[in-house]
Parts: structure tokens; C-alpha cells; sequence
């Protein structure tokens, strides 16, 4: 039997082996079915593997986007929850109903600064947004070629002329010493007049009068020093655009960072108390200086630092300022001077001044969108690794803005801050925290006045721009596109906005600065200095 069954087995093997070895036509035709069938098969999995994996790294993009601002959110809560905590534990109860209203604007109930890095860092990283980078650039070898291959057909030759630039950055020298005095001034002179009251203030009897004495001694250096002569300078020498616009902005800097020191210094020391016998506790003359060159306006005495600097980082920054500045020249040279140029030259109507302002809607938003990148993340970030100041959220996400309220407050996180804290925040608290509305209003007015001084300063004539912009225009948008507004519709409409806007600036100042060349003015009487020379300019 077993005999039997093994040979049996035997068979049934050869036998299996043979069906399978010859199938027969019906199931070759299948198999070949079968093959193509698995192979198309594979294709769209391969298809859907790839589509599967841009929604991950999609949706992982949109996780880190929101984690990173929740983080952000909770880490700030966090700190400010903890110094409240730790105050309120080394105080305990004795105080009273007045301690807790003189407690809301105390230092730490300010700007929390935390480690983070600028958004565009991180976009960078991804490569889909560095190739809107890399487009740019190309776009700036497209002028310098086009610019080359134009003066090489008008005049034989190859001319690549920066005479512009020389010109707008003439008397760098008178710039130089300029912002010297204005930065010893304001290094020395606020911290050694503060010094001197905190000493007196806790050990004399007459508070009032030190603080009076104290407060006019500011007052006048701050506008001898950094109120006048700014001026003085700008005027008497005739500076250049750029060189003037150096020193006003400069001089507006040293304003915004000594009122911070003066606010911030003034209130810890009328909370510091001081025994008896020993000195008020005053911040060091090296944690103002760092202050002064830091890229914040709001003063604390330390900041949160990075281990070490990464100089390929800082040169990389600098060199994108040189491209930005190359790439406004050129801007200049074939998209604005010779189209508004000719425009300058043709009658005052509404016709020459709309078909002006379309013309520089495309310019004044690359300008825009170049002084952003050049100044608010190019140039600070520099001087952050520098410093190795590790907050590095100098703005948010603008571009992703559904309203002008969401726009102002992430456009310019620096100015915005100190706006916020210094002028929104102490008008409510001698308000008693009433009449918002007022308090926001106060805010544009400040921005507008200030707007319109630096460009009045920048360009040496009086054209009330960007005054109405910020304090009409601006102000109703700010009430009108509010943060209710959501969808991509409002996103649309704030950037057609901001073409129109940057249109209007730039048509407008280029249109007078061209009429102040060809029809100079021949007094000096209030209506003549006021009155825009470009709706009387007739050539």
C-alpha cells in the first residue's frame, strides 16, 4: 500500500507539472489579459501614490502653518501668565484697588519676546515657494539684458550707467557725521538725565519738582537734538532723495527707541522701592546699546539670544539688499521715468492722471513688495543674526489678509508694536479705557503725520499723499474691511487695493517731483510752499 500510494503521488505530481507546464491557448490569452490588466493596474497606483503624496506634504504644510501659530499663541499666554503669577506671589494681598490699575502697564504686561524665525525663512524651505523666489530673480537679469541690448542698439555700445544711484546717495559723508550725533546724543543723553532722577526721585523730598525739572531737560534735548537738527541738516546741506530719506528715518528710529527706553525706565523705576540707603536698581549702559541697534522699538533689559551667528547668513541678507537696490534702479529707469516722464510733459487732466496712475500700478507694487523683502526681512534679519536676537517675527502673513485691520497689524510688526503699546494702550489707560474708537484714530493720525513728514522731508516738497491715505483712506478701510470679512474674495479686493494705492503714490510723487523740475517756485509764501506745483505746471 505504500508502494501504492507513493507512485500514485508520483503521477499526480508529473501530471500537475504538465497541465501547468502547457496551458492551453484559452489560458494563454487570459494570462496575457491578466499581465496587461496588472500593469495598468500598477500605473495607476503609481498615479495615485504621487497624488497621495502632494496631499501629505500639503496638508503636513498646513499642520505646521497652524501648530506654529498655536504654539506661538500658547507660548506667549504662557509667559505672560507666569510673570503675572510671580508678581503676584512676591506682592501677595496688601494692595489695593489702585495697585491693580497701576499694574496693567507694567513691563511685563507688554511685548512678550520669544525664539522664532521670520515666516520667509521658513517658506524657503519649501520648494514650490523659493521657485516664486527664483522668478523674481529672473525677472531682474530680463531688465539688466533688456537695459544692456537697448543701449547697445541706441548708442553701439554696452552702457550699464548707476548715475541715479550716485546722485540719490551723494553726501554720505554729511550723512555720516550727522547720524553720529544723533546716536551719541541718543545713546548718552537720555540714559545719563534718567540716571541722575532715579538717584534723586527715591531720596529727595521734592519728587514733583526733580520730575518736572527731569521731564523739560528731555523735552527740549530730545527736540534740540533729534528734532531740529535732523531738519537743519536735511535742508542746509540739499541732500539727495535717499541720502535725506537716511536721515529722517534715522531720525525717527532714535525718537521711537529713546521714548521706549524713557517709557519703559521711568515706570520701573516709580514701581522700584528701594531700601533705604542703597541705590534705585537702573539698567545698564550696555543693554541700552544693544537696544539701540537691536530690530525692535520696545526696550527690555535682556532679550532671548541665539548661541552663535551664521555670518554666511548675514552676507547672504546683505547681498539681497544690493539685488533689491539694483532691482529698484532698474524699475525706475524703464518702467516709471520714461512713462511718466512724458506724462509730466502733457496738460493737467483727469485722463493724463488716470492712464499715469495705471501706468504705475505695476512698478509701485514691485517697490512695495521690494522694500518689504530689502528692509523688513533682508535688512533686520542681518542685523538679528548680528546681534544674535533670536525674534525674528518682524511681520506675519500680510499677503494671506482678508481685511486693511489684519493687513495693518502684520505688515510691520516692529512699528506696529510700539504703536500699539505706546500710543493705542496709554491713550486707553488715560481714557479709562474707554472711547476705542478714538483710540484707533489717534493711531492713524500719528502714522499719517509721521508718513507724510518723512516723504515731505524725503523728496523736499510738501504733497499731502500719504496723510490722506493713511488718515482718510486708510481709517476707513481699517473700520469698513474689518476682521469679519473672510474668503478669498477679500483677499482679492485688499490686493487690488494695494495695486491701486501703490499706483496712486507713485504716479502722484513722480508727477510733482518732474512739475518742482520744470516749474520751480518764485516765493516762499505759505500757499506757494503747499500748493502741489504739478495742477499749475504748464510746459
Amino acid at each position: 500500500m505504500a508502494t501504492s500510494n507513493t507512485g500514485s503521488s508520483a503521477v499526480h505530481r508529473n501530471l500537475g507539472k504538465t497541465s501547468f507546464s502547457r496551458p492551453s491557448p484559452t489560458e494563454n490569452g487570459s494570462t496575457r489579459h491578466d499581465s496587461s490588466h496588472t500593469e495598468f493596474h500598477s500605473e495607476d497606483m503609481v498615479q495615485w501614490a504621487r497624488h497621495v503624496e502632494r496631499i501629505k506634504a500639503e496638508v503636513i504644510e498646513l499642520v505646521k502653518v497652524q501648530m506654529s501659530e498655536i504654539l506661538d499663541k500658547a507660548l506667549t499666554d504662557s509667559l505672560k501668565s507666569l510673570s503675572q503669577s510671580t508678581h503676584s506671589d512676591a506682592v501677595g494681598n496688601t494692595h489695593s484697588h489702585t495697585d491693580e490699575k497701576a499694574r496693567r502697564h507694567r513691563m511685563e504686561d507688554g511685548k512678550v519676546f520669544v525664539v522664532r524665525q521670520s515666516i520667509l525663512d521658513e517658506l524657503f524651505e519649501i520648494s514650490h515657494i523659493r521657485t516664486i523666489y527664483h522668478m523674481f530673480i529672473a525677472a531682474l537679469f530680463l531688465f539688466i539684458i533688456s537695459t544692456l541690448a537697448v543701449d547697445y542698439i541706441d548708442q553701439g555700445r554696452l552702457v550699464l550707467d548707476f548715475d541715479l544711484f550716485f546722485y540719490a546717495f551723494g553726501h554720505l559723508g554729511t550723512v555720516i557725521w550727522a547720524w553720529l550725533i544723533m546716536f551719541s546724543y541718543s545713546l548718552l543723553g537720555p540714559y545719563h538725565v534718567l540716571s541722575q532722577w532715579a538717584d534723586l526721585y527715591h531720596h529727595f523730598h521734592w519728587k514733583m519738582s526733580v520730575s518736572v525739572a527731569t521731564a523739560v531737560t528731555l523735552l527740549v534735548a530730545q527736540m534740540g537734538i533729534l528734532g531740529y537738527f535732523p531738519v537743519y541738516v536735511v535742508l542746509h546741506y540739499q541732500l539727495p532723495p535717499a541720502s535725506r530719506f537716511i536721515v529722517v528715518l534715522e531720525q525717527i528710529r532714535f525718537l521711537m527707541k529713546s521714548y521706549s527706553f524713557i517709557r519703559e525706565t521711568v515706570a520701573a523705576v516709580l514701581r522700584a522701592k528701594p531700601v533705604k540707603g542703597e541705590a534705585c536698581r537702573f539698567p545698564t549702559l550696555s543693554s541700552y546699546l544693544y537696544f539701540l541697534f537691536c530690530p525692535t522699538l520696545i526696550y527690555r533689559e535682556t532679550y532671548p539670544r541665539n548661541p552663535y551667528i551664521r555670518w554666511n547668513y548675514v552676507w547672504r541678507n546683505f547681498a539681497k539688499i544690493l539685488g533689491s537696490l539694483f532691482y529698484l534702479y532698474f524699475i525706475l529707469v524703464r518702467l516709471c521715468i520714461p512713462v511718466l516722464m512724458n506724462e509730466s510733459n502733457r496738460p493737467f487732466s483727469t485722463r493724463t492722471l488716470i492712464l499715469a496712475i495705471f501706468h504705475a500700478t505695476l512698478p509701485g507694487m514691485l517697490m512695495l513688495l521690494l522694500g518689504f523683502f530689502a528692509f523688513l526681512h533682508c535688512w533686520l534679519n542681518a542685523f538679528a543674526e548680528m546681534l544674535r536676537f533670536a525674534d525674528r517675527m518682524f511681520y506675519k502673513d500680510w499677503w494671506n489678509s482678508t481685511s486693511f485691520a489684519n493687513y495693518y497689524r502684520t505688515w510691520n510688526i516692529v512699528v506696529h508694536d510700539w504703536l500699539y503699546y505706546y500710543a493705542y494702550r496709554d491713550f486707553l489707560w488715560l481714557s479709562g479705557h474707554r472711547l476705542r474708537p478714538v483710540a484707533t484714530l489717534s493711531v492713524f493720525a500719528v502714522s499719517a503725520v509721521v508718513h507724510e513728514y518723512t516723504f515731505t522731508m524725503g523728496f523736499g516738497f510738501f504733497y499731502p499723499v500719504m496723510f490722506c491715505l493713511f488718515a482718510v483712506i486708510g481709517a476707513v478701510f481699517n473700520f469698513t474691511l474689518s476682521d469679519k470679512r473672510k474668503g478669498p474674495a477679500w483677499n482679492i479686493i485688499m490686493w487690488t487695493c494695494l495695486f491701486i494705492g501703490q499706483g496712486v503714490q507713485v504716479c502722484l510723487y513722480c508727477l510733482e517731483w518732474y512739475a518742482q523740475v520744470h516749474c520751480p517756485r518764485t516765493g516762499t509764501g505759505f500757499w506757494e510752499l503747499v500748493t502741489p506745483r504739478s495742477w499749475t505746471c504748464k510746459i
